[in-house]
């Protein structure tokens, strides 16, 4: 977590691994407090069988209870499997969002085109945006071309500048 240098908001100043090396991206301020829940949650421990005799029963209750350990800065924030995590969520039985409307699964990819459509319909800079995800203003112009419809200025496309007249093609005045 960074204090940004232009809003003064606390972000998250991601280190991300792809085709292309290690890079970095910004988050948005919204995505602090729900990191900041991850890390203040106690790390997952496996809690093992009930015990089913009596003799079981008392030299369970005999060891002490275990202290909730918190996460290490060096820690996974999901140490599972992080895609099977994301899938157990969507097909979540109150949710249901493993399909989009066309009945094509959701993945991490669908989040990263939604992150993308979304700042572009919140007027974002394309080559910030670009940037910060690692990919070309090309690439965003080819495939979000919907959304930067919406935010073309017509009015500042369609000025007409004042032609300025070429002194040697006016006649002489004598």
């Amino acid at each position: 977590m960074v204090r940004d240098d232009a809003t003064r908001e606390l972000i998250l100043l991601i280190e991300v691994r792809g085709k292309r090396g290690v890079g970095y991206c910004k988050s948005r301020p919204d995505a602090v407090k729900p990191y900041q829940r991850l890390l203040n949650r106690p790390k997952w421990s496996p809690q093992g069988r009930k015990p089913r005799s009596k003799k079981a029963i008392v030299a369970a209750a005999a060891l002490e209870p275990r202290t909730a350990e918190l996460p290490k800065p060096t820690d996974k924030v999901f140490p599972g499997n992080h895609i099977k995590l994301f899938n157990k969520i969507l097909n979540h039985k109150d949710i249901n969002l493993k399909f989009d409307r066309e009945g094509k699964p959701h993945t991490f990819y669908s989040l990263r085109h939604y992150y993308i459509s979304q700042r572009l319909m919140e007027r974002a800079d394309i080559y910030a945006l670009a940037k910060n995800c690692r990919t070309s203003v090309e690439m965003i112009q080819k495939n979000y071309a919907v959304h930067i419809a919406d935010i073309l200025d017509a009015a500042a496309i369609n000025t007409k500048r004042a032609r300025r007249r070429n002194p040697a093609a006016q006649p002489a005045v004598t």
